[in-house]
């Protein structure tokens, strides 16, 4: 569960984190008032789950209120990488020494926290990150230790970030363990010609299974950087995009991730992973149809299940009545096996649908999905 900006600005004056003054808005009109109550000159930011917002042009300095106005007219509504602004943050300006970034991820595959500073924060970190990696310092955290005033003191020094940070890391390290994140970051972390240290900008993923426990943030939605991820998401589907030709439709993780390699290994890439659990509704069909059909990029498509809870038959009553309400313009190969498979079966043959046909193993199946995906 990602927070907008302002909100991560929230959560960082709670810690003793200084901030610029900043209010939010979804009106031109009260832009104008705003800027006037934080002295004229303002920065006018959009407010988008996203990165790249200055380079977008949705981060811009407005000279006095009128300014402020028309800048907030010309952000609001602005589509930045798929993301409809509809509220901007106008923010005191800063006069900045120095541009720095910090911030703490978690590194699931070592099961600790890392922390990842850097000297050189601001637009252009992740050039300094591919160009320079050794600007960019890396220090594992140990989630049962945490990060001490000893911990990010190290962190500072592996970095280069200037002794006035040490505290700023701390209090971001509390953030973190405290809001159940599992991403606080802080780009810029500044310092200004008065020798304040300022988070001017902020990023916070909150884990999503610590929603009951984060019900201040209300629902949240979920960020998507491709427009079919959010068409998912709205569907209420467990879909990802990827850069393939072979959509794939499985029930359980586990089944969906084999799919995926399996269609590999047959010389073909794989679309998405779409995983419908339990449930083969012919909604559930139908929606994950619509979305997969939705991508250019794919020839065909894999019905992978293996009935358990859910019996074959149900699913195979899915596909069928899903094909009443979605035009299937590319060949589908159905896999069925488990519970009630050859009544499942039987009722896709029932069908004879031009575009479907079945497998009745897996490798079989995928063979048949990357041979009609790929040919030609």
């Amino acid at each position: 569960m990602d927070l907008y900006e302002h909100q991560a600005r929230e959560l960082f004056e709670e810690y003793g984190i200084l901030v610029p003054r900043a209010e939010v808005t979804d009106s031109p009109k009260e832009a104008r008032a705003i800027a006037r109550r934080l002295g004229g000159r303002v920065v006018v930011k959009a407010q988008v789950k996203t990165g790249g917002r200055g380079k977008a042009g949705g981060v811009k300095l407005a000279a006095d209120p009128a300014a402020a106005e028309l800048t907030a007219r010309q952000i609001l509504g602005m589509d930045i990488k798929g993301h409809t602004v509809g509220k901007v943050m106008l923010a005191q300006p800063v006069d900045i020494e120095s541009e720095f970034y910090v911030s703490y991820v978690l590194d699931r595959a070592a099961g600790r926290f890392l922390a990842i500073a850097s000297a050189e924060g601001g637009m252009e970190i992740e050039e300094v990150a591919a160009s320079r990696p050794e600007a960019v310092a890396r220090v594992p955290v140990d989630p049962t230790e945490g990060v001490t005033s000893a911990k990010a003191t190290e962190i500072a020094e592996a970095a280069g970030l200037p002794p006035e940070t040490v505290d700023v890391l701390v209090r971001l390290w509390g953030v973190l363990t405290h809001e159940d994140a599992v991403l606080v970051e802080v780009n810029p972390l500044v310092r200004t010609a008065r020798g304040q240290i300022l988070a001017l900008d902020g990023k916070v993923t909150l884990d999503d299974n610590a929603r009951f426990r984060q019900a201040r943030w209300g629902e949240q939605e979920v960020a998507h950087d491709d427009p079919l991820e959010a068409a998912a998401a709205a569907k209420g589907l467990n879909y990802v995009k990827l850069n393939g030709e072979v959509g794939i439709i499985g029930n359980g993780a586990g089944l969906v991730m084999s799919t995926l390699d399996v269609v590999a290994g047959c010389g073909a890439r794989p679309a998405n992973f779409l995983d419908i659990g339990g449930g083969a509704s012919a909604q559930i069909m139908a929606d994950g149809l619509s979305v997969i059909l939705s991508d250019p990029a794919v020839n065909s498509v894999f019905v992978n299940v293996f009935g358990g809870i859910t019996a074959c038959d149900a699913v195979a009553d899915g596909i069928v009545r899903a094909l009443e309400t979605v035009r299937l313009t590319r060949p589908l190969v159905v896999r069925l096996d488990g519970n009630n498979a050859v009544h499942g079966r039987a009722i896709l043959d029932g069908r004879a649908h031009p575009l479907v046909e079945q497998a009745t193993t897996m490798d079989d199946a995928a063979r048949r999905a990357a041979r009609l995906a790929t040919a030609g």
